[in-house]
């Protein structure tokens, strides 16, 4: 990590422009038309010059063709009922800041807590770290500021993930439903990062943290991260994010699990090919691409020696086109996706049921189409309709019989039962959400 900072330094020295000046990063253009960033161009009318506060509020309805008994939705770290209407997150919050010292708290409540928190494992080592110690807690951090070129940052809590391109927040994405590569990467962390803009055009970012969406570590080592943003123009931007960590739980089959390392990589490129912002026909139009590609390796049963599988096999990889296009004065908008994956491991997609998989097989792929209708009729509200399409190569999502157990309710299953699961789902969902 130590080298890293070095590298990012001698960087930003080579880089670096106007340095006698303090100015705003990204400043030299309007970027809410970005997939995973806040679409709002006016600013609250409740903030002011040292206090910013926030409200979201965020509901859903899904519904999906293959309609499981038990109302569980198993593929999404977003949507996780079937059939019934939800309140999904109530975000409280603010930002202050005064002399160049700065404090952002986000608390959060609603069903995203049982789909993305309380699945976190590192919670259970040891004692003095429970679940509900912390996921109530959205965002917060504190840090200071330094007048250095167009901003230095340091500051240290839980802080949204870039990784993945598409936001924690649903507001904020082209989608209500994260598309399937991104469902599977890091929505937070809790660690501490460093934010250097050199120039209005770049911000470089490493981090250290405890590990891949956890409030904890899994072993003994530390996780280490590096994001790079380049905006060339109002209607280009590029992203670049590493991550290198010990994410693997402890288990009796492996020996030294700290030694089973994993890398994630993914970058975006996402360009406006159009801007008419006064049109009452097509006002906007824009695509984005995200990649991704990661492995696993290191390790070895503890029973036969064998080193446990490793890049060649543990790999990740995958990638989602999607485009956008606003009408109306940017009032409405649509926006087409398709994406794919493939994780012959298994190591990062959602657990379909309490048992996981069922075919005893080790291969994942899938892949997905999506269709979403939005209506904004202001800056702090959204209407979104939007359909899905996935399927995978082994069964995976929720079928008729549902992933819980017999009587449909949580609790133990006999022996022999199996969850209900498809390689096909198809779902509908209405969303809302408002944002001050």
């Amino acid at each position: 990590m130590r080298f890293t900072l070095l590298f990012v330094f001698a960087v930003t020295r080579v880089i670096a422009q106007d340095s006698t000046a303090v100015k705003t990063p990204f400043s030299h253009g309007d970027f809410s038309w970005l997939n995973g960033n806040n679409r709002q161009t006016q600013q609250s009318p409740i903030a002011n010059k040292y206090f910013n506060p926030s409200i979201i509020a965020d509901f859903y309805y899904s519904y999906s063709f293959n309609n499981p008994e038990d109302n569980t939705i198993n593929s999404s770290s977003i949507v996780g009922r079937h059939n019934e209407m939800t309140l999904n997150m109530i975000s409280l919050g603010f930002e202050a800041n005064y002399k160049n010292a700065y404090a952002k708290v986000f608390t959060q409540f609603g069903s995203i807590l049982s789909v993305i928190q309380e699945t976190d494992p590192t919670t259970n080592r040891g004692r003095n770290l429970r679940t509900n110690d912390l996921k109530y807690i959205r965002e917060a951090y504190l840090g200071y500021h330094w007048d250095k070129w167009h901003g230095v940052n340091f500051d240290a809590g839980i802080y949204m993930s870039f990784i993945g391109l598409e936001s924690y927040v649903s507001q904020e994405n082209w989608s209500y439903q994260r598309s399937m590569v991104c469902d599977y990467t890091p929505f937070y962390f809790n660690g501490m990062r460093l934010q250097i803009h050199p120039n209005s055009k770049w911000k470089i970012e490493p981090w250290l943290m405890n590990g891949w969406y956890s409030y904890g570590k899994y072993n003994q080592g530390f996780s280490g991260g590096l994001s790079v943003s380049y905006r060339h123009k109002e209607n280009i931007a590029t992203v670049a994010n590493f991550y290198y960590g010990t994410d693997t739980r402890p288990n009796p089959a492996i020996i030294n699990p700290k030694d089973r390392i994993r890398f994630h990589h993914d970058n975006s490129v996402m360009i406006r090919y159009g801007n008419r912002p006064e049109s009452k026909g097509i006002s906007k139009a824009a695509f984005s691409l995200n990649s991704h590609y990661g492995f696993e390796e290191g390790g070895k049963n503890a029973q036969t020696g064998e080193a446990l599988p490793d890049r060649k096999d543990a790999f990740f990889v995958g990638q989602s086109l999607a485009n956008r296009v606003w009408f109306d004065r940017n009032h409405w908008a649509v926006t087409t996706r398709a994406g794919w994956l493939s994780n012959p491991t298994r190591y990062l997609p959602v657990s379909p049921s309490a048992i996981g998989f069922t075919d005893g097989g080790t291969d994942f792929k899938a892949w997905e189409l999506t269709a979403t209708l939005d209506y904004m009729p202001s800056d702090y509200i959204t209407f979104r309709f939007e359909f899905l399409n996935r399927h995978s190569s082994v069964p995976y999502f929720a079928g008729r019989g549902g992933t819980t157990n017999p009587q449909l309710w949580e609790g133990s299953a006999p022996d022999n039962w199996q969850p209900d699961l498809r390689k096909l789902e198809n779902r509908i969902i209405f969303a809302m959400n408002f944002r001050l």
